[in-house]
């Protein structure tokens, strides 16, 4: 499923924004990297680079957002938080919480929590500007490219203890993971000293900022594209669109559902599992192909069977069409030919009739050949007779104004 990521800018609202989007056919490698306006950004159903477009994800940038960990009141969270829609007192509760902790007004903040949460553990809550964030995904929906999820660049716990250098050669910053926490500061002396990073933990870099940071940190960096990243965000399960951003429970299940999609055939974790229904699905295909191979071998054996029978009994069949009802002819021609009475000859014929006929009912003609009766003539209730004459084994039918009847169904 190819993937639409797009970054949001620092001024969503401006018109001569320019944001930046990864194209990835398999959430796992870049097809394209580039940087538009919005009018100007690949659409859903579009073709592209990777393959059409089929879902688009909004990216945060990590300087746009603060990370905190806090610890529920019991009670206050439970494990189907969001697809209950984070109701508003949840909210209240972290205001509360994180009042202390923030430089802004709450009532200006958006929060996200962590997913699948345990309520007993403290949990992380990531925070940024309220009106930012909506400005920027309205400006995505009015464009016809409504985001099934709102990712971070960085989530706290997903990444090993490591340096990101991110940013422009004018203005770096330094983004840590360490001790599964995320953490943003401009690069200079002092973060340098403050977070004394050792020696052989890595420190990876933006090729636009490798040389900066090597000078700060007196090492070589490893190279990363911001791309790649970019890319590689999509494995988390973090959702930021919470509380006020999710308008419905129908806009939730669809989330759920791509979500558990896309972690299913994207995630290499799942891999494994995608490997073994691959095979178990290859597995029943080649069974029920054996299956179907023994069951067309023993219906062949069976009418071969029959063929046999039909030819070895009655010498004068030389080709079998149909051998049930030849047999029957055969069995039935033979039994005439010696004066036995059968179901299809004419005193058998005319005398079920005669049972069942109504009261009072009289043919003007009777005629009989090749085990067919015909009467002239139309009797009452034909419906009515002829289930009668059905649960004896002989079937009726009209023609014009005659009346036919034979054993068993017509041919």
């Amino acid at each position: 499923m190819t993937t639409l990521i797009v970054t949001l800018p620092e001024h969503p609202g401006d018109e001569s924004a320019v944001f930046d989007y990864v194209i990835t056919p398999d959430g796992r490698v870049v097809a394209e990297a580039s940087s538009a306006p919005l009018a100007l950004l690949p659409r859903p159903g579009q073709a592209a680079p990777g393959g059409t477009v089929h879902e688009v994800v909004a990216l945060v940038p990590a300087q746009h957002l603060s990370w905190h960990q806090v610890q529920m009141p019991k009670g206050t969270l439970t494990r189907r938080f969001l697809q209950d829609g984070s109701p508003p007192r949840l909210r209240a509760v972290l205001e509360g919480l994180l009042e202390d902790h923030l430089l802004d007004d709450p009532v200006q903040l958006h929060f996200a929590l962590a997913p699948q949460p345990d309520p007993d553990a403290p949990l992380w809550v990531a925070v940024c500007s309220r009106p930012w964030l909506r400005a920027a995904l309205q400006a995505l929906e009015q464009t016809g490219l409504a985001p099934s999820r709102v990712v971070p660049e960085f989530a706290p716990g997903e990444q090993a203890d490591t340096l990101f250098v991110t940013g422009e050669a004018s203005a770096p910053q330094v983004v840590s993971t360490a001790r599964g926490a995320v953490a943003v500061w401009p690069l200079s002396a002092a973060t340098v000293a403050l977070l004394n990073w050792p020696a052989e933990q890595s420190v990876l870099a933006e090729p636009a900022v490798a040389e900066v940071a090597e000078q700060w940190f007196k090492r070589t960096v490893t190279l990363q594209q911001t791309s790649l990243r970019h890319v590689q965000s999509l494995q988390t399960a973090w959702d930021l669109a919470q509380f006020d951003l999710v308008n419905s429970s129908r806009a939730r299940s669809f989330k759920r559902g791509a979500a558990a999609a896309r972690s299913f055939w994207q995630a290499p974790r799942w891999r494994p599992t995608r490997l073994a229904l691959l095979a178990l699905v290859a597995i029943n295909l080649a069974g029920l192909n054996a299956w179907a191979w023994k069951e067309q071998a023993a219906l062949q054996a069976r009418q071969t069977a029959i063929k046999q029978v039909l030819t070895s009994t009655f010498a004068s069949v030389q080709v079998v069409v149909d051998a049930p009802v030849q047999m029957t002819r055969a069995v039935a021609a033979l039994q005439q030919a010696n004066g036995a009475s059968t179901g299809r000859d004419f005193e058998s014929l005319l005398s079920t009739f005669g049972t069942l006929a109504p009261a009072g009912y009289v043919p003007s003609a009777i005629e009989f050949n090749a085990g067919e009766l015909r009467l002239t003539g139309l009797p009452d209730a034909f419906e009515d007779l002829a289930f009668k004459l059905k649960a004896q084994g002989y079937s009726a039918r009209l023609e014009r104004d005659k009346l036919v009847i034979q054993q068993g169904a017509a041919p």
